[in-house]
């Protein structure tokens, strides 16, 4: 197995051997069959050779960004598209945005109608003085009116501009009654804590979470049947379940924890999660087989296969959250999905070399190493850039 010297938190540099062969993928046998609705919000590729300025944008690689929803999809999960790990708000605006949905719902759709949903939100709207939550609506119905004329579902995002502007819960109500009363289908909302967007702080109206859940129940359980479930990321199982127990019959609870999700997915006496999971992305061939086994009853081999994922995931989603989009594109880079580790607004320097040593721990101890031999090498590559010498 491959031999590398990695970095450690101390400072110094310890020898490290790949010690697990990758997580088989697959039989080839056809799309798994699951007991839960399972999406991964997917990364973009940039392309690497686009002279542009990194910090303020790039370009897309389109065949390596679908391909990816491609591996996705042949793993029997869903795309949550131009979500925030596709870098939505931090490196690609509402017009790249609206290229991306065109093409992944149009590979959906060659695909005989994968699963995917798509994020709506109002990032084509900057917050300013005088900004009226008029202006907030149209922004939404704008984004709304473009991804059900595509005949995509709608993931409703929640709002910057919303939350700079509102002056408590019932300007949270007014917008949102409004947008479900006059979506065509079922929607997904999603509550998107403070730790993944500092913006974001005191959604609902309230700084509290529980008294925010109390005015996110409220829409939800008076608009149901315009509500497929809802999406929150507030990294607390406790807040999750207390939150699912509440929600009106028939609304799903997609988890967005990425701390918690084994747990929350394999569910209770009183009911489970489906997930919408920004590290689906990463771990996509471990959420499929043991999302494959739980379909079949098989508790202990779904939990075998993830518990070893999630230390993985605390550590790509630490604080600062936002910054997990680096982590993931990292695994995809060291897992042969694109061939550069270059990311739009240059996020691949978010974090430190002691931090994707890291990971690289984690994700052979989690079998995410799909090709030890690859992964190596290319963590070797980015050692070198770092000062770190490495022998072959």
């Amino acid at each position: 197995m491959p031999l590398l010297t990695l970095p450690k938190a101390d400072g110094g540099l310890e020898s490290y051997v790949v010690r697990n062969t990758p997580l088989p993928v697959g039989s080839g046998a056809g799309r798994p069959a699951f007991n839960r609705i399972a999406y991964a919000a997917a990364h973009v590729v940039i392309d690497p050779l686009a002279d542009s300025d990194p910090w303020l944008g790039g370009r897309i690689d389109w065949e390596r960004t679908i391909g990816f929803r491609d591996h996705l999809w042949d793993l029997g999960l869903g795309v949550a598209e131009a979500m925030d790990t596709a870098q939505r708000g931090t490196g690609l605006d509402w017009a790249g945005a609206q290229e991306l949905l065109r093409h992944a719902l149009a590979r959906a759709g060659a695909r005989g109608g994968a699963l995917i949903a798509c994020g709506v939100g109002t990032d084509q709207l900057q917050p300013a003085p005088g900004l009226t939550l008029a202006e907030v609506i149209d922004a939404y119905e704008e984004q709304l009116d473009f991804v059900e004329g595509l005949g995509g579902r709608v993931i409703l995002m929640a709002s910057r501009a919303l939350a700079a502007i509102a002056r408590g819960p019932d300007d949270y109500a007014k917008v949102y009654d409004h947008l479900l009363s006059r979506a065509r289908q079922p929607l997904i909302l999603h509550w998107l804590g403070e730790m993944f967007d500092p913006a974001l702080a005191g959604y609902w109206g309230h700084a509290g979470h529980d008294a925010a859940m109390d005015v996110a129940l409220d829409v939800i359980n008076s608009h149901a049947e315009k509500v497929d479930g809802i999406k929150i990321s507030l990294l607390s199982a406790e807040k999750e379940i207390a939150m699912r127990r509440r929600l009106a019959p028939g609304v799903r609870m997609y988890t967005g924890d990425d701390f918690n999700y084994a747990e929350l997915i394999a569910g209770d006496a009183e009911g489970h999660s489906d997930a919408l999971l920004g590290i689906f992305d990463a771990i996509a061939p471990a959420a499929s087989a043991a999302l494959g086994a739980l379909a079949t009853g098989d508790d202990a081999r779904f939990n075998a296969i993830l518990a070893p994922t999630v230390p993985l995931s605390r550590l790509i989603f630490k604080a600062p959250t936002r910054f997990y989009k680096t982590g993931v594109v990292f695994l995809a880079w060291l897992n042969g999905f694109q061939e550069h580790f270059l990311m739009l607004g240059g996020q691949q320097s978010a974090r430190s070399l002691v931090h994707f040593a890291e990971i690289f721990r984690l994700a052979d101890a989690a079998r995410m190493l799909r090709d030890p031999d690859l992964a190596a090498a290319r963590m070797r590559q980015l050692l070198a850039v770092g000062g770190v010498e490495n022998g072959r």
